[in-house]
């Protein structure tokens, strides 16, 4: 069984409880007030060639970016590289008249980068969403600024990151300027969120609400899906790494009946309210963080938000904390959730990308994947769901990959596969093995021509010997 020691080195080392390296931000200034500006203000300390750091998701800070492209504009700035995992709401240099002067690197690609992304206006690094954390505090990518989103400051001067910890508060550590959106729409959450007012360079006053993401029935696929996980996979007292989106919703809707839920995730969704409000996620069988959820985001409604905020029963942590293989490894009966884009018959991976189109990125697929599978109490699963086919009627389970597709989990990551039709276990299964367990879960229609496409591929017929 994991060391709980080692795990206390870990939340020490990656900054979700008192970290040592979370303590620069965290403690005041003394006799420094905050340095409360406008927008334009703010970004104006922004240069020429500078490395700048955007907050994600529902924490994007609209009013800063559009007050760091004004900035850029009227005083001819070029080269200022801009880094993020997904971003929401308007994002000013789509505009072709930025080019050459804002470039974005995006470590996860989103719809509004992806345009520029695949037309090589935008950058995309392909990165476990642990091994952001080590890439800014090792410098790999330098941060001149840091924009986030913050709550106001309570009574004692403090605050909060809110939903989006994940990479935002090494971000904020390792940048020389950090400037604050205070957003009364940002919720005060706890773990490794908070920064003292005076330790801006600057905070802007501003009043934007936070981007919601509504939860969805889905196609019935994916409701079956959903049910097919969810009956057959999840156990009693189970601890849940899951994504967002309707497959994850429609396995949250029917773990009603279920027992002791944990959640230890990268992003947590909408979907968990329910079974919290059911007593079905008490969080009182993990192995560590007991009664706590664990998340390094939060995406959903405004109802959501509002139950993150001021609540201790969440904890926000460093991706470095929520995605470390020993700390997944740790926890009780880990079942990680995650989708893909197509996986071939012998069982390979695609999650961020279209054939040679970049799609999104690696996120925390493999981080979970490689440590549920390897739970220190073997009873750890890692599945990956997807319909059987895409909304046009095309197979997602292929003989081969399409050309330029990138693998995200190998071979000998992937354990359970799911679609509408099946459950496919692949683990310690030969190729053919691996070929005849997923055609069967295969759209039937699909269904001979991937047996003749294997036996091209292979040498030999599907087989489940």
């Amino acid at each position: 069984m994991q060391s709980r020691l080692a795990v206390q080195q870990i939340r020490t080392f990656t900054g979700l409880r008192t970290g040592v390296n979370v303590r620069t931000l965290t403690n005041p200034i003394p006799g420094k007030t905050p340095n409360i500006v406008s927008a334009d203000e703010a970004l104006a300390v922004v240069q020429s060639g500078d490395n700048v750091y955007i907050h994600c998701a529902p924490s994007t800070p609209t009013d800063l970016l559009k007050a760091l492209a004004r900035h850029v504009e009227k005083n001819g700035l070029s080269n200022v590289r801009t880094h993020h995992l997904l971003t929401t709401g308007e994002v000013p240099w789509t505009d072709p008249k930025f080019a050459g002067k804002i470039r974005s690197n995006c470590f996860f690609v989103c719809s509004n980068l992806r345009p520029l992304v695949n037309t090589g206006k935008a950058d995309y690094t392909p990165i476990f969403l642990q091994d952001t954390i080590k890439v800014l505090d090792d410098k790999v990518k330098p941060v001149d600024v840091s924009l986030v989103t913050v709550s106001p400051p309570d009574s004692h001067g403090y605050c909060s990151i809110g939903v989006n910890v994940d990479m935002a508060s090494a971000a904020c550590r390792n940048a020389k300027y950090v400037i604050g959106a205070m957003n009364k729409s940002q919720p005060k959450t706890f773990g490794d969120t908070f920064i003292h007012a005076s330790q801006f360079h600057a905070l802007v006053e501003t009043d934007v609400p936070l981007p919601e993401v509504p939860s969805g029935k889905g196609t019935p696929e994916e409701a079956a899906i959903g049910k097919l996980i969810a009956e057959n996979l999840v156990d009693d007292y189970a601890t849940l790494q899951l994504g967002i989106g309707s497959i994850p919703d429609n396995v949250l809707k029917l773990l009603i009946g279920h027992k002791d839920i944990g959640i230890h995730t990268e992003l947590l969704c909408t979907g968990v309210m329910s079974l919290i409000e059911a007593g079905v996620v008490t969080n009182s069988r993990k192995s560590i963080d007991v009664g706590k959820c664990v998340t390094s985001f939060a995406m959903g409604n405004r109802k959501f938000y509002d139950l993150l905020n001021d609540n201790t029963a969440f904890v926000f942590a460093s991706a470095a904390y929520t995605n470390n293989f020993n700390v997944i490894a740790a926890q009780s009966r880990m079942t990680a959730i995650n989708s893909a884009i197509e996986i071939d018959l012998a069982g390979q991976i695609v999650s961020d990308t279209i054939g040679k189109n970049y799609y999104s990125g690696f996120g925390g697929q493999v981080d979970f994947i490689n440590a549920a599978a390897q739970a220190a109490d073997g009873k750890g699963k890692a599945i990956i769901a997807l319909p059987s086919r895409t909304h046009k009627g095309q197979t997602k389970i292929v003989p081969y990959i399409k050309e330029g597709a990138g693998v995200v989990t190998t071979r000998a990551h992937t354990h359970y596969v799911v679609t509408e039709f099946g459950i496919a276990n692949l683990f310690g299964k030969s190729v053919r093995q691996r070929a005849y367990e997923l055609i069967k879960i295969a759209h039937p229609d699909d269904r001979e021509a991937l047996d003749k496409a294997a036996f091209a591929r292979f040498g030999v017929a599907p087989s489940r010997d």
